[in-house]
């Protein structure tokens, strides 16, 4: 009942922040990659030079959002979204109609930099600022979004695809964006929230709120970061590279697509089930275990070479997503405060859409250089499981800084 009463009582933002992550489905690498054959046939690229446009036009996303990401903090969030879906929207429809090789470079860059750089982060920055107590429902709901993207953009990509060609398929996109996502999350955020009543209390706050300088300069996050990092890397470099993956296993292309529906309700019930383990407890006691289905995913993926393989990754890995996009969304809120979260959380995306752009890049190479693709799946598993004590030791550090922090400033 006191779930169901948070989402009634905060229908709105709530809405609007699983459309902003649901409509940065047009920028993730999943729906980018499903034109992969037609952009290397058309362009002339092989997969080492799709893969290293794609990885330099990422990073170029990536050097820019945190720049851009600031805005959150200094104008209206509603303002920010608008222009953010007006630029996506006109990259949907460069792609549809770009010829030149550096065209489409640009038009990735900005497929990445608006889509699943800004869309995300206006989404998991205003659920920080905006909540403390329920933070972890909040950030848990408005991820799953792109969850949501994952199991319904694939397949009516394909649709319409197969129907009108790959290229008029982004003209729709960018027609979604412009007639149903652009009034349904400019009208959801033009009110932001505020504290209510209703609010269940928070513990009183002893940590500090961090700048991004300060935040750039802890150890800390940089040994968190051999963490984060890895999920996004992993799902990028596998989704990019479905369509050879499935080439070489002998696997049927939509069975592979049909499998991320799989994944879908696997990311949003684990998704759910984190915000409310973050809420009862923390996000750092949940940062030790996410990785760990991860790892068994791509074991899974690298060794076994029966279809339904692809299924068994996908729940693995859904398992870790449901729990990453709720973790991440609450953990640097909860280590760094929130008055400059914007433009902290910005270089964490940052970082994270870097990891992006590796990925597809460094495979691609690999496999133009004839190491088996398989093997490096299977490699990641292992790197997986390795992190995780990793992340064991990290979490440690973290409440151990807390517990000092308190000490010192017991009164704050």
């Amino acid at each position: 009942m006191m779930f169901l009463s948070f989402l009634r009582d905060n229908a709105r933002w709530l809405a609007g922040g699983m459309a902003l992550t649901y409509f940065s489905s047009l920028g993730q690498t999943f729906f980018v990659s499903l034109s992969a054959g037609g952009i290397r046939e058309e362009y002339g690229l092989s997969h080492g030079g799709w893969g290293g446009l794609y990885m330099l036009a990422t990073l170029g996303s990536a050097l820019t959002l945190p720049m851009l990401g600031q805005s959150v903090d200094k104008f209206p969030i509603w303002k920010v979204c608008l222009v953010t879906i007006l630029m996506l929207s006109a990259a949907c429809l460069s792609m549809a109609w770009s010829t030149h090789v550096v065209a489409l470079a640009l038009t990735v860059y900005c497929l990445r930099l608006f889509g699943q750089g800004m869309m995300t982060h206006i989404a998991m920055t205003a659920m920080g600022k905006w909540y403390a107590a329920n933070r972890g429902r909040a950030v848990s709901i408005a991820a799953i979004g792109v969850n949501i993207g994952e199991a319904t953009f694939p397949l009516a990509f394909v649709i319409i695809a197969t129907a009108v060609g790959w290229r008029n398929a982004w003209v729709a996109g960018a027609g979604v964006l412009a007639v149903l996502a652009l009034p349904l999350i400019v009208g959801a955020m033009s009110k932001e929230r505020q504290p209510q009543a209703s609010d269940p209390d928070m513990p009183v706050s002893t940590g500090r709120d961090w700048t991004r300088g300060e935040v750039l300069r802890d150890p800390l996050f940089y040994v968190m970061l051999v963490g984060v990092l890895a999920p996004p890397f992993i799902g990028t470099t596998i989704f990019f590279h479905q369509v050879y993956l499935t080439e070489i296993r002998g696997w049927d292309l939509q069975a592979f697509a049909a499998s991320f529906a799989i994944m879908s309700v696997t990311v949003v019930s684990f998704a759910l089930l984190a915000g409310y383990l973050v809420d009862r407890s923390s996000a750092l006691r949940l940062l030790p275990v996410y990785l760990i289905p991860l790892g068994f995913a791509c074991l899974v993926l690298g060794l076994v070479e029966a279809q339904w393989a692809v299924f068994a990754f996908m729940f693995l890995l859904g398992i870790s997503y449901g729990f990453a996009t709720t973790l991440l969304g609450a953990l640097w809120p909860e280590l760094y405060g929130t008055a400059h979260l914007g433009a902290v959380r910005s270089g964490i995306i940052a970082t994270m859409v870097f990891a992006t752009a590796l990925g597809p890049g460094v495979t691609g190479v690999l496999i133009d250089y004839g190491v088996s693709y398989p093997l490096q799946i299977t490699v990641m598993g292992l790197y997986c499981l390795a992190a995780t004590i990793v992340m064991a030791a990290a979490a440690r550090a973290a409440t151990r800084r807390k517990l000092l922090e308190l000490e010192i400033n017991p009164a704050s």
